[in-house]
């Protein structure tokens, strides 16, 4: 889901062993002089459910492109990734891919399983210390993300409060809520109510710029 026109998507990158072109090249064949921007996540950066031109990381690259601001846009989304999950697969896209800004997108599915509000904490701090270690020069942007009140108010409140508590103890900058806007509206969600539509994404790709401008300068 690349540069200098508004017809680019950005970059797919998948697990190992699957046809990921990019991946499968690694990092020796790209240009080393062109900065890229990565967005990890979930379903809700893989674009689920929609084109993948309609997806919230393509919206931002043809956002780019427009500008003449010269970013690849590698969308690293996976759809049903926790922040364990994410935590695993790290390592391997850092070694694939090279990282100028990084947008940290994971959490969601870890609220609607309920997993222990620590357990994420945890794993959000340790993806952002791999990218840190890797690529010092980065910068690390965490997606904000809250949860259905039906998880229960105290569980509800502790998962909010783990994103501006991790983007501070770590020093990176914070999407104060990507689904701000979107979350809990039927018309901007599909059948499952969860998914944004691409209408949806439009609002997401907003709520990212709003934070991203700054570092695309």
């Amino acid at each position: 889901m690349v540069l200098a026109s508004c017809q680019n998507e950005p970059q797919k990158i998948k697990r190992e062993g699957e046809n990921a072109s990019v991946a499968q090249q690694g990092t020796d064949s790209l240009d080393a002089s062109q900065k890229y921007l990565v967005f990890f996540g979930n379903s809700l950066t893989a674009g689920y459910g929609v084109e993948p031109s309609e997806a919230f990381s393509s919206l931002i690259q043809k956002k780019l492109d427009s500008m003449k601001i010269s970013y690849v846009v590698v969308n690293a989304g996976l759809s049903g990734e926790t922040t364990a999950g994410g935590n695993s697969r790290i390592d391997w896209i850092l070694k694939q891919q090279p990282v100028d800004i990084f947008v940290l997108e994971l959490g969601a599915n870890d609220g609607l399983r309920g997993i222990a509000v620590a357990e994420t904490r945890k794993n959000l701090e340790s993806i952002i210390g791999k990218v840190k270690a890797a690529y010092p020069k980065a910068i690390i942007i965490l997606a904000g993300m809250m949860v259905p009140p039906n998880m229960g108010p105290d569980y509800s409140r502790s998962f909010q409060k783990v994103f501006p508590e991790v983007a501070q103890t770590k020093q990176v900058d914070l999407i104060p809520f990507l689904l701000e806007g979107v979350g809990g509206v039927d018309s901007l969600n599909q059948s499952d109510g969860i998914h944004p539509t691409p209408e949806g994404h439009k609002i997401l790709a907003s709520n990212v710029w709003a934070i991203l401008e700054k570092f695309t300068q």
